[in-house]
């Protein structure tokens, strides 16, 4: 975990844009708070979208609360709140639940119709609506998306540990009343 550690630090240096050996004025140590506060509510939606993906793909609560240092109890309420879909009129919406298991194929049908996904959230993905149909693929997070940006595929959405990539087909939808 040292090695983590040293990442989040030289990741929050560079963020601060504070050189690791020069010295800190007022305005070297604000920037390094400002970092530190961005690198932190970063770390917390990555762990909460950790959690979430452990338990689409199969974890009990009490696994991760074990992994957490705390209770199936505690794990589940600070991390099992559900996502709440908003109405958003035809041209957005909520789609769920899904699952690491079944979101693809259902993301599949989606794009079809004309949807791709802008969003992920608990369990399910905000769309939004457009005139031709899309693909959509997940892969695990990384930094460099050349490989795929040459393929024309576009980042839909983050969602820590996946990436959801989703690409126009240039094909208009066959059934827009979905």
């Amino acid at each position: 975990m040292t090695d983590l550690a040293d990442a989040v630090g030289r990741a929050v240096l560079t963020a601060a844009d504070v050189d690791p050996e020069g010295t800190l004025d007022l305005d070297a140590h604000l920037a390094l708070v400002r970092a530190s506060a961005t690198a932190e509510s970063e770390v917390r939606a990555i762990l909460q979208r950790s959690v979430t993906a452990a338990r689409a793909g199969g974890a009990s609560w009490a696994l991760i609360g074990t992994q957490l240092g705390m209770t199936r109890q505690a794990a589940q309420q600070r991390f099992g709140g559900a996502v709440e879909p908003t109405p958003a009129g035809d041209a957005e919406r909520w789609l769920g639940p899904v699952t690491a298991f079944d979101e693809l194929d259902e993301l599949a049908l989606a794009g079809r119709a004309g949807w791709r996904t802008v969003e992920a959230g608990v369990l399910a993905h905000r769309m939004v609506r457009t005139d031709t149909q899309w693909e959509h693929r997940r892969i695990l997070w990384r930094t460099s998306l050349a490989s795929e940006e040459a393929a024309g595929w576009v980042v839909g959405c983050r969602a820590f540990p996946w990436i959801y990539l989703v690409r126009d087909l240039g094909v208009p939808v066959e059934d827009a009343g979905e």
